[in-house]
């Protein structure tokens, strides 16, 4: 999941901050205010299938280039979290440490985080089993242990294999 936004530069987001620093409920807030007051944003997932072909990584950046891509307007420039994205039409500059030193960066961040918490919480109610609502997808002992003794949903890459997940699992 990745999260492209543009702020209008008269219409301050008071507390805006890199997601991991935010709880859950400042993260909420932030999310509502930052859609209500943005010139325009986009969140973009990318499905497990496409992940599993084409690599986490390459996943990434084609999340971040589609949800640049369904802004509207278009940026004239875009700041990203650390990478460059691949084939944009618009100039871009990567920022190391993105989401603490840029506004738009944390936004999109929160966003993108937020969004998919959410979705993280339909799934759990679609099937428990797992827990999605606790981890939200992240590999913690719950998560993985839920991975263990009832296989992948249809929500998990093939190609999600921790170190300490066993691999008699398909």
């Amino acid at each position: 999941m990745a999260g492209a936004v543009i702020l209008h530069p008269d219409r301050r987001i008071d507390g805006l901050a890199d997601s991991k620093t935010c709880t859950a409920a400042q993260r909420d807030r932030l999310h509502d205010e930052i859609c209500r007051k943005c010139v325009a944003w986009s969140v973009v997932s990318v499905d497990p299938d496409e992940i599993d072909r084409i690599n986490i990584h390459q996943a990434t950046l084609q999340a971040m280039r589609r949800a640049v891509l369904a802004l509207a307007p278009l940026p004239d420039a875009v700041l990203v979290d650390a990478f460059r994205i691949p084939s944009l039409p618009m100039a871009q500059r990567g920022v190391i440490g993105g989401d603490r030193r840029s506004s738009a960066i944390a936004a999109a961040s929160i966003v993108a985080k937020v969004t998919r918490d959410r979705l993280m919480q339909v799934l759990h109610t679609t099937d428990p089993r797992y827990g999605f609502d606790r981890h939200k997808g992240y590999a913690t002992a719950d998560h993985l242990s839920a991975v263990a003794q009832y296989g992948y949903s249809p929500q998990h890459r093939r190609t999600f294999r921790p170190a300490t997940l066993f691999d008699t699992i398909d």
